[in-house]
């Protein structure tokens, strides 16, 4: 029995019962329409299609009720396959964000021995930045993989710590031994010792080179003491070389005006006056003082010419051999060989044999003078 129809007539009864089936009909092909769109909620679908499904076998109407429940059930194995289907995305989604973590832990573990302070730091809160981004992980694997990114992290920041204590001891060492290097360069600022003390300033320099750096004000204040030093010496030094320069300068255009004279100098006439002319220019020669090094050779060798011209003519006026003094050749030997050392000693630089050899050329000039007048 179906039900009780006292509305109308049998026809109408039954159109009304076949009605109430199409109606549950209806009911599940709607559901069968959901459950085939991805984006349905499955929840919702099972719940009407169990409720609907506990209906159909008590419902009042007539068709093919076993169908329906049938395609009920088909409904309700779509819901679990679908949610079959999710959980395995929901699975393979958390063991993909299960390796993304497990590759930022493998990054920290490696940054924990970077010596990179800063560029590292900023990689570590970049990671966790990351991290923070990264959802669905089983939460005992996410306990246990932030505890291994935690403990690379406080390996990294303990490193780090101890290297900038190390870094800060090391500053103020530099420091110290800068300011040593200081102190010295101020005592050599006032030094006229040009050679030597610019050798000295190139070791200070060597030196703190060597020093490493302190803090960068220190550093900046200690430079600014250490380059007023040096700026004092080597100005001063170059304020002397271009007063040396300048008088060596003038020491050379009166050398060369002497130069002129001795070469003007005619000993055809009377060689020994022309040799009286030339000594007397000679000793002026030797009171002037020290000309550029590039010109000594030249200088020497002009004025060792004027000698062998005057020297020459003096021997081809006389015999030497039989009427000249033994002793006058003596001394007009030790002359020449003189003048030959102070051109030597010139040309070499060597002033303190320069000198000895111009005191003791002045004495043998004088000796021989004096025993030539004697002839």
């Amino acid at each position: 029995m179906i039900g009780t129809w006292l509305a109308g007539s049998v026809e109408e009864g039954l159109a009304f019962y076949r009605r109430k089936y199409d109606d549950l009909a209806a009911e599940v092909r709607l559901l069968e329409d959901r459950i085939k769109r991805p984006d349905s909620d499955t929840k919702s679908i099972a719940a009407s299609a169990r409720k609907l499904a506990e209906t159909i076998p008590n419902a009042a109407a007539i068709g093919d009720l076993a169908s329906l429940t049938g395609r009920l059930s088909g409904v309700l194995e779509a819901v679990e396959a679908r949610r079959a289907e999710a959980a395995e995305q929901r699975a393979a989604a958390a063991a993909a964000a299960a390796d993304r973590k497990r590759g930022l832990v493998e990054e920290a573990r490696a940054l924990a021995t970077s010596d990179s302070w800063r560029a590292s730091s900023d990689r570590f809160r970049a990671i966790v930045d990351e991290w923070k981004t990264i959802h669905g992980v089983d939460r005992a694997v996410d306990s246990q993989l932030w505890e291994q990114l935690s403990t690379a992290r406080r390996e990294f920041d303990k490193r780090r710590r101890a290297a900038a204590a190390a870094a800060e001891v090391a500053r103020a060492d530099s420091a110290e031994r800068k300011q040593a290097l200081v102190k010295q360069a101020q005592k050599l600022a006032a030094s006229t010792e040009w050679a030597e003390t610019a050798r000295k300033f190139r070791d200070l320099m060597t030196a703190w080179k060597a020093a490493g750096r302190a803090s960068r004000e220190a550093d900046d204040e200690l430079w600014a003491g250490f380059k007023a030093a040096q700026d004092q010496f080597f100005t001063a030094r170059s304020e002397a070389f271009s007063a040396r320069d300048d008088e060596q300068r003038a020491n050379l255009e009166a050398k060369q005006q002497l130069l002129a004279d001795a070469e003007g100098i005619d000993p055809t006439g009377n060689p020994d006056a022309a040799r009286k002319q030339l000594r007397k220019l000679q000793d002026r020669w030797d009171a002037v003082g020290h000309v550029p090094r590039e010109s000594i050779s030249e200088l020497e060798d002009r004025m060792a010419a004027v000698e062998d011209r005057l020297r020459d003519a003096a021997n081809a006026g006389r015999k030497i051999a039989t009427t000249e003094s033994p002793l006058v050749i003596r001394l007009r030997e030790s002359v020449g060989k003189l003048e030959n050392r102070l051109q030597r000693a010139l040309t070499a630089g060597d002033t303190k044999l320069a000198d000895e050899t111009e005191a003791a050329l002045a004495t043998q000039r004088e000796w021989l003078a004096q025993a030539e007048s004697t002839r």
